[in-house]
């Protein structure tokens, strides 16, 4: 058991507080997920050439000015590096390539969140409280995110196994329930050259659905392929640089409930976690129905 949430800010004047009005909602779902916690979100992009690389690790007194000067001696190039308790933030103008051959060679346990132009992520073991608190995701600002509380039920509490999973650029995916065929969806990605870096059951899913889209899927046609691929019961909510998407098993197995106002679309696990938002006694209020693919864009 676990807990998604989700938040897309249409207001814009509502955009700087994305992260107050998010708090509660990921606090919310403490029931369903006490052991870790994690975040993604949306805000203003870097420069045309530019990429953002989020990264954590597990030292507490990991030197990142280190890093920074290294980056620079090896490379030939400054980063900005903006650092926030054991997670910090890599902005270059290098390849994407470049930069994760080198940080892979160099500091190997480093652990790469994400990649990319606007999405920052942040994850780790804790209650949701703690987690928001040790990266003061209240004062966060962005047009969308993705949120998710764990339960840990197949594979062990890490900040490597809380989610959001990311692959590709600027997109992300969290799960509320279990695959029963991660295994084989791996082997034959595997085959297509991809490569994991846990054992947890939502990054197949993950890698699944941005391989099909780097291939040329569109969303949409990503998720309809992965109805025939991916057994279990589930909910799935991705983000997109411009967008968030949500779907259900075919059984509608795991919960979800989404309000839609004309300020923003929020999306939960349970309704309590919505029940704070502002003027949600005027949003619309529905549960989605099986199967059926929603998007929301920016």
């Amino acid at each position: 058991m676990c807990g998604i949430v989700g938040l897309l800010v249409k207001n814009q004047k509502m955009r700087a507080s994305i992260g107050e009005m998010m708090l509660p909602m990921l606090i919310g779902m403490t029931d369903r997920g006490p052991d870790s916690a994690g975040l993604a979100v949306f805000g203003a992009p870097v420069a045309n050439n530019e990429r953002k690389f989020n990264l954590y690790t597990t030292d507490a007194d990991f030197n990142w000015q280190k890093l920074e000067h290294d980056f620079l001696t090896h490379l030939g190039s400054k980063a900005e590096l903006a650092q926030k308790v054991n997670h910090a933030v890599l902005t270059t103008h290098l390849e994407p390539a470049t930069v994760k051959v080198w940080l892979k060679e160099h500091y190997p346990r480093l652990h790469l969140l994400s990649v990319g132009q606007l999405m920052d992520v942040y994850k780790d073991t804790g209650t949701p409280a703690q987690v928001a608190a040790r990266y003061n995701f209240e004062n966060l600002s962005g047009s969308h995110l993705v949120g998710h509380t764990r339960m840990a039920t197949e594979s062990a509490v890490t900040p490597q196994n809380a989610h959001p999973y990311t692959a590709g650029e600027d997109w992300c995916l969290v799960h509320n329930g279990s695959f029963s065929n991660p295994n084989s969806v791996r082997r034959m990605l595997q085959h297509e050259g991809i490569v994991f870096e846990t054992d947890n059951d939502t990054e197949a899913a993950c890698r699944f659905l941005e391989w099909r889209m780097r291939e040329g899927d569109d969303l949409k046609t990503a998720l309809h392929k992965g109805f025939e691929i991916l057994d279990g019961f589930y909910t799935l909510l991705m983000g997109t640089s411009d967008q968030l998407a949500l779907v259900r098993d075919p059984f509608a197995c795991k919960p979800a409930i989404v309000a839609e106002h004309d300020d923003y679309v929020a999306i939960a696990s349970e309704y309590r976690s919505l029940a704070h938002l502002p003027d949600v006694k005027n949003a619309k209020l529905f549960e989605p129905m099986p199967e059926e693919l929603y998007i929301w864009k920016v």
